[in-house]
C-alpha cells in the first residue's frame, strides 16, 4: 500500500515553518556574532592596544580617522580633544558598558525573581505590597529616577550598577510572578505539593525553571536599555566618574567639536546604536523561539 503524498497546504505549512526557524536562526545568530566580536575587542584591545585611552597628546588633538600621531602611531579612528586615541577610549568605555550591563541584570535579575516568586506562590498580602511598590516606582520614569539616585549616591562604577539595580528589579519581578501565577495549579505543581514539597522546594524546584525563559529574555532586551541608562548618565556627569572611560562621556566630550571633529561623538555613538540593536534583536528572536505564539510578523 503506497503512501500518499502530502496535501498542498500541508506542505506550504511546513515551509512557512521552516522558513520561520531559519530566521529566528539567523537573528540570533548574527547578534550574538556582533556581540561577541564587541566582547572580545572590549577585552583584548585594551589590554593589547599600545594607546592609553586617557594619555594626552595636544600635538595630536582632534586629528581624524587614520592619522599619524606626533609619537608615530596611527590613530585607527582619530583622536579627541586632548588627543587621546578615541579607539582606545571606545573600547575602554564598551568594557565598561557591557560590565555594568552583565553586573546590573544579574543583581536586579535575582532580587526580582526571588520577589516575583514570592509574590506569585504566597499571594495576599505580601503579593499586594510588592505589587504597589512595583507599582510606585513604574510611575516615575526609569531615567529620572536613575538620576535621582545617582546624585544622592555620587559617581562611581559601584553606585551606578547600584542606581540601574534598583531601576530594573521591578521587570523580573514582574515577569517572574506573572510565570508563577500560570504555573502554580499546573498538575505537576499540585503532584510535587502532593507528595509533601514544601515551599521553597516548590518555588526554586518546581516553578522556577518555568520562569526561566521569559526571564532569560527579559535579560537580552533589558541589557540594552541598562546600556543606554550607563551612556545617558555619563553623558550628564551623573555617571562614571573622570579617569573613567564611558560612551558616554565620550559622546559628551565631542558636542562642542560637531563641526570640527564629528568622529568624536558619532564614532561612540555609532557603537552604542549597534549594541543596542544587537540585543535587541537578540531578545525578539528569542522570544521566538521560547514562544512561537508571540511571534512578530
Amino acid at each position: 500500500m503506497t503512501a500518499t503524498a502530502p496535501a498542498p497546504a500541508v506542505n506550504a505549512t511546513m515551509r512557512r515553518a521552516r522558513r520561520a526557524r531559519r530566521g529566528v536562526t539567523v537573528r540570533i545568530v548574527v547578534p550574538l556574532v556582533v556581540i561577541g566580536l564587541i566582547v572580545v575587542g572590549a577585552i583584548v584591545v585594551p589590554l593589547l592596544y599600545q594607546y592609553d585611552p586617557l594619555q594626552a597628546d595636544l600635538l595630536s588633538r582632534l586629528k581624524p580617522p587614520g592619522t599619524v600621531t606626533s609619537e608615530g602611531g596611527t590613530a585607527i579612528l582619530g583622536t579627541d580633544q586632548i588627543g587621546s586615541d578615541l579607539f582606545a577610549q571606545i573600547m575602554a568605555g564598551a568594557r565598561v558598558s557591557l560590565l555594568v550591563g552583565v553586573a546590573t541584570l544579574v543583581i536586579s535579575g535575582v532580587i526580582g525573581v526571588l520577589l516575583g516568586l514570592l509574590a506569585g506562590h504566597f499571594g495576599g498580602w505580601l503579593d499586594a505590597a510588592l505589587m504597589r511598590i512595583a507599582d510606585i516606582q513604574l510611575a516615575f520614569p526609569s531615567i529620572l529616577l536613575a538620576i535621582l539616585v545617582a546624585s544622592v549616591l555620587g559617581q562611581g562604577v559601584g553606585n551606578i550598577i547600584i542606581v540601574l539595580s534598583i531601576s530594573n528589579w521591578v521587570v523580573f519581578a514582574r515577569v517572574a510572578r506573572s510565570q508563577v501565577l500560570g504555573l502554580k495549579n499546573r498538575e505537576y505543581v499540585e503532584a510535587a505539593r502532593t507528595l509533601g514539597a514544601g515551599n521553597w522546594h516548590l518555588m526554586f524546584r518546581t516553578l522556577l525553571p518555568g520562569c526561566m525563559a521569559p526571564v532569560i529574555v527579559v535579560a537580552t532586551t533589558q541589557f540594552a536599555q541598562v546600556i543606554l541608562t550607563e551612556a545617558s548618565l555619563s553623558f550628564l556627569g551623573v555617571g562614571v566618574p573622570l579617569g573613567t572611560p564611558s560612551l558616554g562621556s565620550t559622546i559628551y566630550n565631542g558636542t562642542q567639536y560637531l563641526s570640527t571633529a564629528w568622529w568624536i561623538s558619532t564614532l561612540p555613538g555609532i557603537v552604542l546604536v549597534i549594541l543596542m540593536l544587537a540585543f535587541g534583536i537578540l531578545g525578539d528572536a528569542l522570544r521566538d523561539k521560547f514562544d512561537p505564539r508571540l511571534r512578530s510578523a
